[in-house]
C-alpha cells in the first residue's frame, strides 16, 4: 500500500489511510464507551465520584503517562517503544532540581533539563535508529544506566523543589491545573499532526513495511531518531512537570510507568507490530487505567492486588494485540492464496 517511487504518499496512499482511520476511530469509540459505563458505575456506586476534589484528582493522575503516552504512540506506530521513559522522567526531574539547587535560575533550569530528557531520547534513537540496536533491549539497558547514574549523584535522596517552581504543578487556570492543561492541548496538537501531516504519517508506513518505505525514498533512520528524541523529550517534561506537582524530584518516581504507558497505549488502538495507532487512542488507554485504578482506590482494594489487577490488563492488551496481528496475518494469507 505504499506509494511508487514518484507519488506523493498522502495522495497513493488516501484509501489505505482512511481505512486505518476507520478502524482506529471504531477502537477510540468502543473504549470511549467502556470509559464511560465505568464512569457511569462509579458514579452510581460512589458519592465521593463525583465530587469535584475527586475529579481534579482523576485529571491530576492523567497527566505523567498521558503526556509520555503521546511520545509512545509516535514509536509504537513506527514500530518502536521506549522502556528508559519512567528512568528519564526521574532523571530530568532530579537534574533540574539539582541545577535549580545549585543557583541556575528557573527558566534556564527548566531548559537545560528538557535538553537532558531529549538527549536521553537522542541516545536511545542513536543506537536503535543509527547503529541498529534492538529497541526492546536498548531502552532497558539506558533505564538502567541512567537510573543508577542518579542514585549515584543524588545517593538516593529526593531533591526538594523551590517555591517558583512548584508553580508550574500547582498553578490553575480557570480552577484546572497547569499540568491537564498542557496535557491537553499536547494531545490536541499531535493527534492531528500524527493523523493529518505527511511528516508524522512516514511512521505508519515504516511500522507497517520499514523495507518498502526505505524502498520508496523514506529516510527511515531520521524518521526513527526524531521519534526517539520526541519520545525523550515528552518523558523529560513530565519529568519536569511531575517535580514540580509533588514538590520533591525522586529517582525512585517512574518504575513501572513505562509499562502501564504501553498498555494503555496498546488498549487504545497502537499495536507492538507498528503501523497503528492515535494519539487520542493512546489517551483513552490512559483515561480506561487510571479510571480503574481510581476505582480500586476508592473501594479501598489493597495495594498489591491493583498491582495483580494493572498487570493482569496487561496481559490482556498484549494478547488481544498479538491475537489481533495473527487475525490480520491469517486474513492476509487467505486472501493471497484466493488470487493465486
Amino acid at each position: 500500500m505504499l506509494m511508487s517511487n514518484n507519488a506523493n504518499p498522502t495522495l497513493s496512499n488516501r484509501t489505505g489511510m482512511t481505512f486505518l482511520r476507520r478502524i482506529t476511530s471504531f477502537r477510540e469509540s468502543i473504549l470511549l464507551i467502556v470509559i464511560a459505563v465505568v464512569f457511569l458505575i462509579m458514579a452510581l456506586t460512589s458519592e465521593f465520584f463525583l465530587t469535584q476534589q475527586t475529579m481534579l484528582n482523576l485529571l491530576m493522575s492523567l497527566t505523567v503517562e498521558g503526556i509520555i503516552a503521546i511520545g509512545m504512540v509516535i514509536l509504537l506506530v513506527s514500530g518502536g517503544l521506549d522502556l528508559s521513559a519512567g528512568a528519564n522522567m526521574a532523571f530530568t526531574g532530579v537534574f533540574t532540581g539539582l541545577l535549580l539547587e545549585s543557583g541556575v535560575p528557573l527558566i534556564p533550569a527548566i531548559c537545560m533539563g528538557l535538553l537532558a530528557g531529549l538527549g536521553i531520547g537522542l541516545f536511545n534513537g542513536f543506537l536503535i535508529a543509527i547503529i541498529g540496536l534492538n529497541p526492546l533491549i536498548t531502552t532497558l539497558g539506558t533505564q538502567m544506566t541512567f537510573s543508577g547514574l542518579m542514585m549515584m549523584i543524588t545517593k538516593g535522596k529526593a531533591v526538594l523543589m523551590p517555591v517558583e517552581f512548584q508553580a508550574i504543578g500547582k498553578g490553575t487556570l480557570l480552577g484546572v491545573q497547569y499540568p491537564v492543561w498542557i496535557l491537553i492541548v499536547l494531545v490536541v496538537v499531535f493527534d492531528l499532526l500524527l493523523r493529518r501531516s505527511r511528516v508524522f504519517r512516514t511512521s505508519y508506513y515504516i511500522g507497517s513495511n520499514e523495507n518498502a518505505a526505505k524502498f520508496n525514498g523514506i529516510n527511515v533512520k531520521k524518521v526513527k531518531l526524531i521519534n526517539y528524541v520526541l519520545a525523550g523529550l515528552f518523558a523529560g517534561l513530565t519529568g519536569i512537570v511531575l517535580a514540580a506537582r509533588l514538590t520533591t524530584a525522586s529517582v525512585t518516581v517512574g518504575g513501572d510507568t513505562a509499562l502501564r504507558t504501553i498498555t494503555a497505549c496498546i488498549i487504545g488502538g497502537a499495536t507492538l507490530n507498528g503501523g497503528e495507532g492515535t494519539i487520542l487512542g493512546g489517551f483513552l488507554g490512559v483515561v480506561f487505567i487510571q479510571i480503574i485504578s481510581s476505582s480500586l482506590n476508592m473501594m479501598s482494594v489493597d495495594v498489591y492486588l491493583k498491582t495483580f489487577v494493572t498487570g493482569l490488563i496487561l496481559i490482556a492488551a498484549i494478547t488481544l494485540d498479538v491475537l489481533n496481528e495473527k487475525r490480520k496475518t491469517a486474513k492476509a494469507t487467505a486472501l493471497t492464496d484466493m488470487r493465486m
